[in-house]
Order: C-alpha cells, then structure tokens, then sequence
C-alpha cells in the first residue's frame, strides 16, 4: 500500500475505550489510522459499523506486554502504509495488587510489562526514521494515579509514575531532532478499565470527550496534561498534603478489585 498524503496516527490498545476513541477523532480530523490490538475482531467489526473507508485504516494484531509483537506490528506499519506522523502508546492494563499475595508479584509483573515496557516497545520502530525525518509525535498514556500512590493500586500508580518519567526523559532525548513528546494523564474516563472501580471517580469524563480534548492537546504538541485540568488541580493538592494527613485522608477507601492469574 502506498503512503497517503493524509497524515497517518498508530493507536495502541483501539479495540475499545480511549484507544477507540481515540481513533474516532483522529479519523474525523483527517488522518489515516494505523489500528493495534490483540482483538483484530473487534476492531474490523468497529471499521465496518463506522463506515470508515478502506484506504484510511489499516488493522494489526498485537500485544504490547510482548516487545517483539509490538516491533513487529510497528515495522508492518511502515512497510504498509508509511512512517507515521503521530504515535499514540495507549494500551494499559489496571488491576489491584495486594503485596503479602505471591500470585500478585506475577500480575505487578504482567502491569509493568504491558503499562511500560509495552509503551517503549511500541514508540521503538519509529524513532529512528522520525529523528532522520526531522519529525514526529510520540505520545504516552500516564494518569493522574501518577502524583501519588494509592493503597490497593501499587502496581498501576508505579507503572504511571514510570510512564511520566520515562516520557519526560525521552523528551529530552528527541528535543534536538525535533520529534515532539507528549505526555497525557487522564483523570477517570468512562471504560471497561474503570467501569468495575467501587469508589467515587470525580470529573468522570466520557471516552468520547477526553478523545476530544486529548486530540487537541497532541495536535498542538504540548509535552504534558491532566484531562480534565479539574483533576489536574486535585492531584497537585494531593502531592502538596503532608504523608499523615494524605493517608488519614485515604484509610478505608476501597481499592480496585484483584486481578487473578488463569491457572
């Protein structure tokens, strides 16, 4: 397939929630799409209920826990339909940890490997080629469960934490090149990820409505912010509060159900 003129987007995690969403605006502001998911299925059957045309999108199968699987579906990209202009390291994974559990160090295992080293793998096929182009946008998925940690979500704040540090360490790594990094920290979006949450979600946003104002916040290149900004003030009121307060302020909150390992 030849590049389009059109400007080509690389979503991860676009079977559902923010990565389709995502997708959704992207293709209505004018870009091709380059689709990434383990459910292929999903993605075709949302193609084809959308009415998208064929020459602007183009489906692959991968997961990003997996480096190789993610490499792989990035170097189709660029054979298929050209080097993107915009990358989108959006699939993550969220579950509750409980330390004193052995089966849990598996699942930090498993976080980390999707919520980080996916999102390095998947900016990697792309680096060089947008560095010797002179351009490009590498955006990484954190959440605002990066400025503090909270009980119960051991695994997902770290992992976010990592995501933020690691943006703003490759920032400063493409700066010169003039490949641009953006780093997005959603508040609470309406998605399986958070449909099961048991506690409150302030300023819950509609996957539709963060795409919206996500996609406004990439295609203007900022390097980092909070959807909704409402989240954005509460997590920087959260990261001033002294440690007794802010965990006086946290005990007996429920905390995000468990993930169990299949056998």
């Amino acid at each position: 397939m030849a590049a389009s003129a059109r400007p080509l987007v690389f979503i991860t995690g676009a079977s559902s929630g923010i990565g389709q969403a995502l997708a959704a605006r992207f293709y209505a502001e004018g870009h091709d799409l380059a689709l990434v998911a383990r459910n292929t299925q999903a993605m075709h059957d949302w193609a084809a209920v959308r009415g998208l045309e064929p020459a602007r999108y183009a489906i692959y199968g991968a997961d990003v826990s997996k480096a190789d699987s993610i490499v792989e579906a990035g170097t189709q990209c660029i054979v298929r339909q050209g080097l993107p202009q915009i990358v989108v390291a959006n699939a993550g994974v969220s579950w509750g940890v409980d330390t004193a559990e052995r089966e849990d160090l598996d699942v930090m295992a498993q976080l980390l490997a999707t919520n980080n080293l996916g999102m390095a793998a998947t900016f990697h096929p792309f680096l060089r080629a947008m560095q010797a182009r002179g351009s490009g946008t590498l955006v990484g998925l954190a959440s605002v469960a990066a400025i503090r940690g909270l009980p119960g979500h051991g695994a997902y704040c770290a992992s976010k934490a990592g995501v933020v540090a690691y943006c703003e360490s490759l920032r400063g790594e493409m700066r010169a090149s003039g490949v641009r990094v953006v780093t997005l920290l959603p508040g609470y979006v309406a998605t399986p990820l958070t449909q099961g949450n048991r506690y409150p979600m302030p300023f819950l946003l509609s996957a539709e409505d963060f795409a919206r104002r996500a996609c406004r916040t990439i295609l203007r290149q900022s390097s980092y912010a909070v959807i909704p900004w409402q989240m954005g003030i509460v997590a920087k009121l959260l990261r001033v509060l002294p440690n007794a307060l802010f965990d006086r302020l946290l005990q007996g909150r429920q905390t995000k159900h468990r993930h169990r390992l299949e056998p």
